[in-house]
């Protein structure tokens, strides 16, 4: 690089092409590819410094110094930065404007020790205005986002590593603890727990059709003799009435609907008709953004953030990680420009709408989330350079940024009462109907709703035809309704993001990644579009709220945030704020009071749940099962039962418990006798799986039920010797196998793997088929190939294997084809191609390898995110080896010099030499990283 350059440092890779052009020649722009350095693990603690730092790589007695290392994968990195800054005569530094952003930037200066002029620089959009606005309006190194930062990758460490060790030693081992993810964990427990604990209650209404000059409406059941008809909102969670209304039965109901079909015709009582209007919804935020693109997009928390990110590095977006609703005077014009050109002068109110966020964080206060530039792109005329994903996602925030600054909908909403003579009794039926006189922002946009619980009513809002007081109408087709009141639902991701940010519990740039977090832990799973807890979680719950009540306590968790939010302002000092979580205070217990004082957990108790009399319901290694006593003899030793795969807590009632209980027991059916050793071979479902085995023929005293062909053994006799005797030859049923229907032949072949499928002529080996772990494949020596099926262990031929071994390990699979070709990465030259692997499919140029990311499939893979995910993977380097080498290691001192010298260094670095301060850190990747460990 030619003397003279400015160098600037960027997050991620996807901003260099574009900003490099905005900026031109004489700047050089290159990424760090997000931390350069993260809190050391416990192997990269020099032995003099492990006294300090041993447990957490933070010194608890010293400010809570922590200590950092640049990671083996970031050496390359940081490498090539210092080779480009030696030849800089400044240094702008472009990371994000938040707190991982601005800390992503004190780690660069710490590491890189420039010995050049250096300066902050920000935007919120990837755009030649917004760049070149950015290199001239630069700023100092905000310490107290840094500082908020570091406190809470700090804290995250503390709660992880004093909880998590607790969960594997009492639940299980691999469980993890988090200051977010524990709180969102038991979010979703308690909503299960509301719904095993609901009671429903029964209800019965009455529809019927209205007909009136030739147009016909659905009409309900409102009031009897003037007293209201019970609805679903009628009744709290234990089924009871919370005000006074008539609960109509079965009986009742149809009594009624014979009344009034033999009385035929209702007078109009009441016309009620009454004008409103609606608003349009603020901009998006990160947190709003996430829930729409659930409810509408069907996108994961965390696909509409990886999608978001992409878009706004590619310039289409501002940033994506905000609170803030506002937006700058130049989008509120683009957008009501947009508005008039599409949908006329009426579309926008006189005013410009201006709209407040409710975030107290000023580092998180950027705009709304919109499309980029003084005038926007419709969707339309982007659509060809974005992805599926990305272009549903640009027209999203598209067209919610443009109906933001669109005029209010008019509506008028019209309600008719019919009177019928019901036998003697007066019943009065309803019916409403809305219609938009001016739909305003509507033309552009409507929300999404969450799922809610309704009775259903078709009564509620249809077209009605023109009434008059007085006027007669035919009553038809009249029927009776049960309903019966419902829990409430299960979370969403989306309704899920919206409880978490109402509590004020993380962040919402982290709630992806916090969920990801709890499902990945096994936490929680999805049924569909909902979030089940597992049996796990509730013991997990269990043990935090009995033990550490306080960190699992939602107004806990929230003031939290409250406390980073005033150490980001600089209103509260990070050290003192440490110690007192930490060590505790009058008002507060403290983590090591509570982790020290735990005392015994009883985790026999922990993970059991009583679901009857007999039955308790546990969590063991292999999952749920329930545990059921004899009743006749409590000494004996309790029968297990298996939990179906996939039942959610809640469907696990007694009734349906003592059902599992009854049900006669699938297994030890007889299936046949094996000739040569007069052995008989049964079929069994075991609590890991079905699968046949061998075993002995009944004795004389043993008896054979012949309608079942199961055998009942004989009682042991007292003193008999036991004599050791070989293990009876077992074998797995295959997945697409079942109990009831495995014959003789196929169990015989089970038990005779693996198959012997010949001897490799040119290496005189031995090949077999044979089931496993990770499914069928084959065996030579210790060469493995996988197979597409099970059914192949049992016919493929010595010439197929042979062909199979022939190809290259990892191209072996059926399909050596690629799944998608496109053309040559601009940076290889070489085609790219989108592969089957072993552990998933992935995307290639024949050099570099990345799997495709869950939640994506082949089909999802375009030409250019393939090559930005190539991209991705070169700049990150080669995986770390194994052995690690000896690595950097950098510590701060927290004194009262060293905080005043770090502020005096902070003011001066925009002059020649970086600040010297302490050392905050976080994780190494380019996204934000989760706020928990």
């Amino acid at each position: 690089m030619a003397h003279g350059k400015k160098l600037v440092i960027v997050e991620s890779p996807t901003k260099m092409k574009s900003i490099q052009g905005y900026l031109g020649d004489d700047y050089e722009v290159l990424s760090s590819v997000g931390h350069i350095r993260d809190l050391a693990d416990k192997k990269s603690i020099p032995a003099e410094k492990k006294a300090a730092y041993g447990k957490y790589s933070i010194d608890v007695d010293n400010d809570f110094d922590p200590l950092y290392v640049v990671s083996d994968r970031k050496t390359k990195t940081v490498a090539e930065l210092k080779r480009a800054l030696k030849n800089a005569d400044e240094l702008l530094l472009a990371t994000d404007e938040d707190r991982e952003g601005e800390a992503i930037a004190w780690h660069l200066l710490e590491t890189l020790k420039p010995k050049v002029p250096v300066k902050r620089m920000v935007f919120h959009e990837i755009t030649k205005d917004a760049i070149r606005a950015a290199v001239d309006n630069t700023r100092e190194l905000d310490l107290a986002l840094v500082d908020a930062q570091e406190t809470r990758r700090v804290l995250d460490r503390l709660y992880g590593w004093d909880v998590s060790p607790v969960l594997w030693y009492k639940v299980q081992p691999g469980l993890s603890a988090g200051r977010v993810q524990s709180a969102a964990t038991r979010m979703v427990v308690d909503r299960e727990r509301e719904r095993m604990a609901f009671t429903s209650a029964a209800y019965w209404d009455v529809e019927a059709d209205a007909a009136a000059d030739g147009s016909t409406f659905r009409v309900r059941l409102v009031r009897l003799d003037g007293a209201p008809i019970a609805r679903g909102t009628d009744f709290d969670e234990r089924g009871e009435l919370k005000k006074a209304v008539v609960v109509l039965n079965e009986a009742e109901a149809t009594t009624l609907a014979s009344a009034i079909t033999t009385a035929g015709s209702g007078e109009v009582a009441k016309v009620e008709a009454k004008p409103g209007t609606r608003s349009p919804y603020a901009p998006f935020t990160t947190s709003t953004l996430q829930q729409e693109a659930g409810r509408k997009l069907s996108m994961t928390a965390k696909m509409a953030m990886s999608t978001a990110q992409r878009l706004y590095e590619k310039g289409y977006i501002t940033y994506m990680r905000t609170d803030s609703v506002a937006l700058s005077t130049q989008a509120i014009t683009a957008a009501r420009t947009q508005a008039v050109s599409l949908y006329g002068e009426k579309a926008v109110p006189l005013k410009p709408r201006v709209y407040k966020s409710k975030s107290k964080n000023a580092q998180e206060a950027h705009e709304a989330i919109r499309p980029s530039g003084e005038t926007f792109r419709t969707p339309a005329s982007v659509s060809s350079a974005l992805d599926r994903d990305e272009a549903r996602l640009y027209d999203l925030i598209w067209k919610r940024t443009v109906a933001s600054q669109m005029s209010d909908a008019k509506f008028e909403t019209t309600t008719v009462t019919i009177g019928v003579n019901a036998d003697g009794r007066k019943a009065e039926l309803t019916a409403s109907g809305t219609v938009y006189t001016f739909k305003g922002f509507l033309e552009a946009y409507e929300e999404g709703r969450d799922e809610k619980r309704s009775d259903g009513d078709k009564a509620a809002d249809q077209s009605l035809p023109a009434l008059s007081v007085g006027s007669s109408v035919d009553v038809t087709d009249v029927e009776v309704k049960d309903h019966r009141t419902t829990p409430k639902p299960r979370y969403t991701e989306a309704s899920l993001v919206k409880v978490l940010e109402e509590r004020g519990i993380g962040r919402p740039s982290t709630f992806a990644s916090i969920i990801d977090t709890i499902i990945a832990r096994g936490y929680v799973s999805k049924r569909g579009q909902a979030l089940v807890p597992s049996w796990m979680a509730f013991s997990v719950v269990r043990l935090l709220e009995e033990n550490f009540a306080e960190l699992v306590d939602y107004d806990f968790t929230a003031a939290l945030e409250d406390d980073l939010d005033a150490i980001a302002r600089g209103e509260q000092r990070r050290a003192d704020w440490l110690k007192e979580f930490y060590f505790g205070s009058d008002s507060h217990t403290g983590l090591r009071n509570i982790v020290d004082n735990v005392g015994e957990i009883d985790a026999r108790a922990l993970n059991a749940t009583r679901i009857t009399d007999a039955a308790t319901l546990r969590f063991g290694r292999y999952g749920p099962y329930l545990e059921v006593a004899d009743a006749a003899n409590p000494d004996a030793k309790p029968r297990i039962v298996n939990i179906p795969e996939g039942m959610a807590p809640d469907e696990l009632t007694a009734e349906r418990a003592t059902e599992l209980i009854e049900a006669p027991v699938a297994g030890d059916r007889v299936l046949g006798e094996i000739p040569e050793t007069g052995k008989l071979v049964v079929v069994k479902d075991g609590r890991f799986g079905p699968y046949v085995q061998e075993i002995d023929p009944p004795s004389d005293e043993d008896e054979v039920d012949t309608a079942t062909g199961e055998v009942a053994e004989a009682p042991k006799k007292r003193g008999a010797k036991k004599v050791a005797e070989p293990k009876p030859r077992t074998a797995s049923l295959f997945k697409s196998m079942s109990v009831d229907t495995v014959d003789f032949a196929t169990a015989l072949q089970l038990l005779e793997l693996p198959r012997v499928v010949g001897v490799d002529p040119a290496t005189e080996e031995e090949i077999t088929a044979q089931n496993g772990r990770f499914g069928p494949y084959l065996k030579k020596g210790t060469d493995s190939r996988s197979l597409q099926t099970e059914a192949e262990i049992f016919d493929i031929t010595l010439e197929q294997a042979l062909e199979l071994y022939a190809q290259p390990k990892y191209g072996a699979r059926r399909a050596a084809s690629a799944l998608k070709e496109f053309e040559a990465d601009p940076v290889s030259g070489k085609a790219i191609k989108v592969k089957d692997g072993r552990f998933g499919p992935y995307v290639t140029d024949g050099e570099t390898n990345v799997t495709i990311p869950k939640g994506q499939t082949p089909d999802d893979i375009t030409f250019e995110i393939a090559v930005q995910m190539l991209a991705d993977k070169r700049a990150k380097g080669p995986a770390p080896k194994r052995k690690t080498a000896a690595r950097k290691t950098t510590t701060a001192k927290k004194t009262t010099t060293a905080a005043a010298k770090k502020t005096t260094a902070a003011k001066t670095a925009a002059a020649k030499q970086a600040p010297a301060k302490k050392a905050p850190a976080k994780k190494a990747p380019a996204k934000k990283a989760a706020d928990d460990a």
